[in-house]
């Protein structure tokens, strides 16, 4: 059984205001947004959230007329010290699986940062952490690494 977790994807005009709407529906909607991606274009950026509700939030931003993306991405806790980062890439480097994006946040556990990711192979790319001694998260662990 796979660890992933859901994040949602949103395309918003890169204009003053676009994501306010989008945090309005969240936050009306008692969605708390755990973490955050964003990349821009010259007309468009994309939002890439880890949410308290994924489901909620997909069903809440559908109504308000967003298109939503739902993706599943993996989750690993890595000490933040210089080179913490390093051994996973390098061990999924070495096994020839290509990260497509990630994103890293803080949380509430001391001197640790939470990254997200995406592969092209997220199971394959599990095991290969797992294998390594690095737990890919499930979305219970991410949530209580946010709020404990």
């Amino acid at each position: 059984m796979s660890a992933s977790i859901t994040q949602l994807s949103l395309f918003v005009q890169n204009q003053p205001g676009s994501m306010k709407e989008v945090l309005r529906v969240l936050a009306e909607g008692g969605i708390d947004i755990n973490g955050l991606s964003v990349a821009d274009t010259t007309e468009y950026g994309v939002l890439r959230m880890i949410l308290s509700d994924p489901e909620k939030a997909e069903r809440l931003l559908q109504n308000a007329g967003f298109a939503v993306k739902a993706t599943q991405v993996l989750a690993i806790d890595v000490v933040d010290t210089p080179g913490g980062l390093y051994r996973p890439v390098s061990l999924m480097a070495d096994a020839g699986i290509n990260i497509d994006y990630m994103y890293a946040f803080g949380t509430k556990l001391s001197s640790h940062a939470m990254i997200i990711f995406r592969t092209a192979d997220n199971i394959r790319a599990e095991a290969v952490l797992a294998e390594a001694g690095i737990p890919v998260l499930n979305a219970d662990e991410v949530r209580e690494r946010m709020y404990s």
